[in-house]
């Protein structure tokens, strides 16, 4: 498979302004799914069991907080949380919008349930 044009991430997450959830994927993986999700502040996925797939989550604006297994991980532009299969996990906004690259092995579509906000 021939090698495909860069993306630049931080551009697509700056310009999302409104959108939430999964606002680019990676369309020719493979065997490999790359998923741009965004939420505005206090807002993010509820936890849940990650039971199917070992997961990267890099931070690519903004901040929030990812918990694996109750223990909570600040994460902002180039940090990475690893979240092994089976680990519970959740993601939140920081007060600001926060976007982060989730990647792991194809698996069937991504279905991400968000939060309603910190005080909702």
């Amino acid at each position: 498979m021939p090698a495909r044009d860069p993306v630049s991430l931080r551009e697509i997450a700056g310009s999302a302004t409104g959108l939430t959830g999964v606002i680019w994927t990676l369309q020719e993986g493979g065997d490999l799914n790359a998923n741009l999700v965004r939420f505005e502040g206090g807002r993010g996925v509820e936890e849940h069991v990650n039971d199917e797939v070992d997961v990267l989550i890099v931070g690519i604006s903004g901040s929030g907080t990812v918990s694996v297994d109750g223990e909570a991980y600040p994460v902002s532009n180039g940090t990475v949380v690893f979240v092994p299969r089976g680990a519970t996990r959740s993601t939140r906004a920081a007060p600001e919008d926060f976007a982060y690259l989730s990647v792991h092995r194809r698996r069937g579509p991504l279905q991400i349930r968000g939060w309603a906000s910190r005080d909702g």
